[in-house]
């Protein structure tokens, strides 16, 4: 993929308020901390299109993202996180669960599980929503970097198990040493594509 323009476009909370037009979107999604910002900041050849925080819970909004004029890279809230108010919680589920079933242009989403973390029931229930509402999934796991070569199956083992989901389906990534982002991209243009048949 050759990116020759990434713009932020708007944040949203509810329908409303999400960009008009028909031109389609790849979401991502994961625990907070997980590395959204990191990753798609690589993606698009860009380290400062999406704000990286140490704090977990910083992205309380859906942030829109153009690229090339042609599609968009939408970033959800992170779950899971323990230093914001429990009515910002309360509010995940449902302002991500009506993006998910209501979001016409979504075409994918980009589900992010760190290396070092057995997924956990918001994980789940993630992937859940999106077997229901029939949305293809791009499971990654990231900060690789993080573990040594040697010690990656046995910390990848406890993920695929908890998922159900099969090894090739997932892409190993490094934000620091760059590993899987063309392997990433390539699963984004292929939904792109469906999208687009």
């Amino acid at each position: 993929m050759k990116i020759k323009s990434a713009e932020f476009v708007k944040s949203a909370t509810k329908p409303s308020n999400y960009p008009e037009g028909e031109t389609p979107e790849v979401a991502f999604a994961g625990r907070s901390n997980v590395g959204k910002s990191s990753l798609i900041n690589v993606l698009v050849n860009r380290r400062g299109l999406v704000r990286t925080s140490s704090t977990p819970g910083r992205t309380q909004l859906l942030n829109f993202f153009d690229i090339n004029g042609e599609f968009s890279l939408v970033d959800l809230p992170g779950y899971g996180f323990a230093k914001v108010p429990l009515s910002v919680k309360k509010a995940w589920g449902p302002m991500i669960r009506t993006y998910l079933e209501g979001r016409d242009q979504l075409r994918a989403v980009v589900v992010l599980f760190d290396i070092r973390r057995v997924p956990r029931e918001e994980d789940l229930e993630l992937l859940d929503w999106l077997e229901e509402f029939e949305i293809p999934t791009i499971p990654v796991i990231t900060k690789i970097d993080k573990v040594s070569k040697n010690q990656r199956a046995r910390q990848i083992k406890p993920i695929i198990e908890a998922t159900g989901l099969p090894l090739d389906a997932f892409t190993l990534f490094s934000s620091l040493s760059r590993e899987g982002k063309d392997e990433v991209w390539e699963r984004i243009e292929d939904v792109l594509k469906l999208g687009s048949a």
